[in-house]
C-alpha cells in the first residue's frame, strides 16, 4: 500500500477498498503517512463522499486504532447522548444526572468548545475543583457509585480520530459528513455504551446549516451505530436561536442547575426531557418518568453526587465576569429573530470560547439573553448583556451583533420553530 494510490482512488471518485482504509488509518496514526497526504485524502472525501460500506470500514479502522471500553460489570443498562454542537447547548449537564436518576448508567465522554460552539468540559470546569480528566478506573468508579459521569475521552480511545480531527480543523474539511459521522461514532462505539441518542443540530448556529444536511448526517450515524450493535436513534433539533437564555461557561452551569431544580427556560427543559425519554427507551427503561425525577429533586441529588465525585463543590459560588455591557432593543415590537451563530461568535470573542485548542477560556464570559423570538420588547430595554473580564473585548464582540436580531412592529404574527424537528431511527 502507498498513500498516493489511496488518494488517487478517492480523487477519481473511486471506492476505497477495506484494505486501503485499514492501511491508511493505521499508517497515519503511526506517523507513516504525512499530514499533507492525509489532508489531500480528507479533501477528496469532502468533495466526492463515501458510501455506507466505506464509512463503516473507516469507522471500524478508527476504533481499532485504540482500546475499547466495557461496562458489562455494571448493574444498570448504559445509555449515552451526543450533540453535534451549538450555542447555549448545556443539555448534557441536566440530562446525564436526570437519566441516571431514572435507573440508567450514563458514561458521557464530552469535549471542549472550538470557535462559536461551546464545550461541555469548559462549562463544568467553571465549578471549583471539578476534574475532567479521569482514568478508566476513576470513570468506572464514578459511574458505578453515582450513575453518571461526564469526562474527557482517554488518549487511547480512537486515537486515530484525535489526530485526524486536529488535521481536519486546520484544512477546511471539518464539514465532510463521512468524516463527521465516523469521528463521532468511532468514539461512541469504542466507549462501549449499549444505547446512543444523537442530538443533531440544524440552523445558523450548527455545523449542519440545512435540515437536509442534518438528516444525511443523522441517518449515516444511526446506520453506523445499528450496524455495530448499538441501539441508536437521532433527533434533529433547532439551532437557529441559542438554547436557553445564556451562552457561556459559568452562565450555562447556573442555568442548568435551575433546570435541575425544576425551573429554567422552557426550551432547555423540553429538550432535556425529550432526549431523556429517548435514552431511557433505548436502554429498556420505558416506564421511567424523567419529568417526575426532574421535579422531585432526585435528578438534582445525582448532579450533586456526580460533581462531588469528580472533585467539584456543588455549593461553591460560580465565577462572575468583572465587566458587563448591555445591548438594548432598537425599537418596540416583536422580536422575530435572534441568530444563534452571531450570539455564539460574540460569546467566543468575549472569552467564552477558543480559536485554537490550546487557548484558555474565561469561566464567567458569555452572553445573557433577556428575550427570545416571539417576545414583545420595548425600545431601550435590555436585549442582551455581554460578560467578560477584559472590557477591551466588548468592541470586537459587538461587531458580531448588528445583524443578529430583528424587531418587527407590534402585532406581527410569529410562528416559533419547534425545538425537536424530526426523529430518525
Amino acid at each position: 500500500m502507498d498513500a498516493i494510490s489511496v488518494i488517487r482512488t478517492k480523487r477519481d471518485r473511486g471506492e476505497l477498498s477495506p484494505e486501503q482504509i485499514d492501511w491508511i488509518v493505521d499508517a497515519y496514526t503511526r506517523g507513516e503517512v504525512a499530514d499533507e497526504q492525509m489532508s489531500a485524502l480528507a479533501m477528496a472525501i469532502l468533495l466526492n463522499g463515501m458510501n455506507r460500506t466505506e464509512i463503516a470500514r473507516w469507522t471500524a479502522a478508527m476504533i481499532a486504532s485504540g482500546e475499547r471500553m466495557s461496562f458489562d460489570g455494571l448493574s444498570r443498562p448504559t445509555t449515552d447522548k451526543h450533540s453535534t454542537g451549538g450555542v447555549g447547548d448545556k443539555i448534557t449537564l441536566p440530562l446525564a444526572p436526570l437519566v441516571a436518576a431514572c435507573g440508567a448508567a450514563v458514561p458521557q465522554l464530552s469535549g471542549r468548545g472550538l470557535g462559536h460552539t461551546g464545550g461541555t468540559l469548559d462549562k463544568l470546569e467553571s465549578i471549583p475543583g471539578w476534574r475532567a480528566l479521569l482514568s478508566n478506573a476513576e470513570m468506572l468508579d464514578v459511574l458505578d457509585t453515582t450513575g453518571a459521569v461526564i469526562c474527557a475521552a482517554g488518549d487511547q480511545l480512537a486515537p486515530a480520530d484525535k489526530k485526524l480531527y486536529a488535521l481536519r480543523d486546520v484544512t477546511g474539511t471539518v464539514e465532510a459528513i463521512p468524516l463527521i459521522a465516523s469521528s463521532i461514532m468511532s468514539k461512541k462505539i469504542a466507549e462501549g455504551t449499549g444505547a446512543l441518542v444523537l442530538d443533531v443540530k440544524t440552523g445558523s448556529g450548527a455545523f449542519m446549516k440545512t435540515i437536509e444536511d442534518a438528516r444525511e448526517l443523522a441517518s449515516t450515524m444511526v446506520a453506523l451505530g445499528t450496524d455495530s450493535g448499538v441501539r441508536t436513534v437521532a433527533l434533529l433539533t433547532d439551532m437557529s436561536t441559542p438554547l436557553g437564555l445564556t451562552a457561556g461557561n459559568a452562565l450555562e452551569v447556573r442555568e442548568s442547575v435551575e433546570v435541575l431544580a425544576g425551573g429554567g427556560p422552557r426550551d432547555v427543559r423540553d429538550l432535556t426531557l425529550a432526549l431523556a425519554r429517548e435514552m431511557l427507551d433505548a436502554a429498556g427503561l420505558k416506564d421511567a418518568d424523567p419529568e417526575k425525577a426532574l421535579d422531585d429533586g432526585s435528578a438534582m441529588d445525582v448532579w450533586r453526587r456526580m460533581i462531588s465525585a469528580q472533585g467539584g463543590d456543588p455549593d461553591a459560588a460560580l465565577p462572575v465576569a468583572r465587566e458587563q455591557h448591555v445591548v438594548t432593543a432598537p425599537a418596540s415590537g416583536v422580536l422575530t429573530r435572534l441568530d444563534a451563530y452571531d450570539v455564539g461568535v460574540a460569546a467566543w470573542r468575549l472569552g467564552a470560547g477558543r480559536a485554537r485548542k490550546e487557548d484558555p477560556v474565561q469561566a464567567g464570559a458569555g452572553v445573557e439573553l433577556h428575550a427570545k423570538p416571539g417576545d414583545t420588547v420595548t425600545e431601550g430595554q435590555p436585549l442582551l448583556t455581554l460578560h467578560t473580564d477584559t472590557p477591551e473585548k466588548f468592541e470586537y464582540a459587538l461587531k458580531a451583533l448588528p445583524g443578529a436580531y430583528d424587531v418587527a412592529p407590534a402585532g406581527t404574527p410569529f410562528t416559533p420553530t419547534p425545538v425537536v424537528r424530526e426523529r430518525i431511527a
